[in-house]
């Protein structure tokens, strides 16, 4: 069966990589994107260069109802720093903002009508007030009460992504019922293991290979990009063991400790943390090339994971190609729905529908 799919708030193409990575198995169903809307130029353009030019360069606020096509299948992720603990610090007339992009997302449900919908947030979107306001919608509207639900937390590890990432899954398909997707890794008769952080950058140089993305005569991407720390920094990271963090530091290096972490000796444990090679990394957020963020220095090197780490560790594919500078390609990175959770999602959704 083909489904043509439409992508909102597509960042760089995360969810739309994985519905046609979907495609590619041997399930028999085949997923066509036929229009995305994504406000961020960067991410737009890299979109393009994977997926063509079908998507809206725009805030979807002010997008004309009539540029929505016809579409099988509605899926996006509206920004979600308004209800993650991160983006507390918000002022809030921003904070709302943000949190009321959920409804653009109803809206276009409303008008492409759809036979299924995925929307993907933080986990704490569904214990939200804005939550109950999208069920009482399902529950009351003509239409949205003609959809089957189902929603949860999904952790992208038990989905073969090689990162512990925990999104908010809502799916939704006209007359039916929406079991939950069993876990594809370490799942009730299920028989693969984690993917770890070895499986995933092993085989790349110790050393990176360059100071800004770059294109290959091959036609492929490098983005083994290299930082230049201190000589402060290096220190710092090799006083810290495989799996370690800031208070090993403190107990090993307290001379060249920053105060602020002296002078707190609770916290969380991922700080100027050291991945372990045979884990899952942690979530990779869109400053991972900074280790006082979390848990981003190289399991064996002393330096933070590279953007080429950071990508596969998102379970993007090489041949996936990145455009913009190196900060804007780490924000789309950092954003992105790993490909190959999505990927999973998309085969369950298309068992529901057929």
């Amino acid at each position: 069966m083909n489904y043509s799919t439409i992508d909102l708030f597509a960042g760089a193409g995360g969810l739309t990589l994985g519905f046609a990575q979907a495609g590619r198995s041997e399930s028999g169903v085949c997923y066509e994107p036929v229009f995305a809307v994504e406000n961020d130029q960067a991410a737009v353009n890299t979109y393009k260069t994977n997926f063509g030019s079908h998507v809206h360069d725009g805030d979807i606020e002010f997008l004309d109802p009539s540029a929505y096509p016809e579409a099988d299948v509605i899926i996006g992720g509206p920004p979600c720093q308004g209800f993650a603990p991160l983006g507390r610090d918000r002022d809030p007339d921003s904070r709302a903002a943000l949190n009321g992009l959920w409804e653009h997302f109803i809206a276009a449900v409303l008008r492409v009508r759809p036979r299924a919908f995925v929307l993907e947030n933080v986990p704490e979107f569904q214990r939200s007030p804005k939550f109950e306001e999208l069920l009482h919608r399902m529950a009351s509207d003509p239409f949205l009460s003609q959809f089957g639900v189902g929603y949860g937390v999904l952790n992208a590890a038990d989905y073969g992504v090689p990162q512990t990432r925990r999104r908010g899954i809502f799916m939704a398909v006209h007359r039916r019922d929406v079991p939950w997707p069993p876990q594809v890794v370490c799942g009730e008769g299920t028989h693969q293991s984690y993917a770890t952080v070895r499986d995933s950058i092993s085989g790349l140089p110790a050393e990176p290979t360059t100071n800004e993305p770059t294109m290959r005569p091959d036609g492929s991407q490098d983005l083994h990009i290299r930082r230049k720390p201190r000589s402060m920094s290096l220190q710092r990271y090799r006083a810290i063991p495989p799996g370690g963090n800031r208070f090993d530091l403190q107990r090993n290096r307290p001379d060249i400790t920053p105060p602020c972490w002296l002078n707190k000796p609770t916290g969380t444990t991922d700080v100027m943390g050291r991945m372990w090679w045979d884990r899952p990394a942690p979530t990779i957020r869109t400053e991972f090339f900074k280790p006082e963020k979390g848990r981003y220095l190289h399991p064996e090197h002393d330096r933070p994971i590279t953007h080429r780490e950071a990508a596969r560790l998102q379970s993007f594919p090489d041949s996936f190609i990145f455009e913009g500078t190196k900060t804007e390609i780490a924000r789309q990175i950092g954003n992105a729905v790993p490909p190959v959770l999505a990927r999973e999602i998309a085969l369950h959704l298309a068992y529901i529908l057929e």
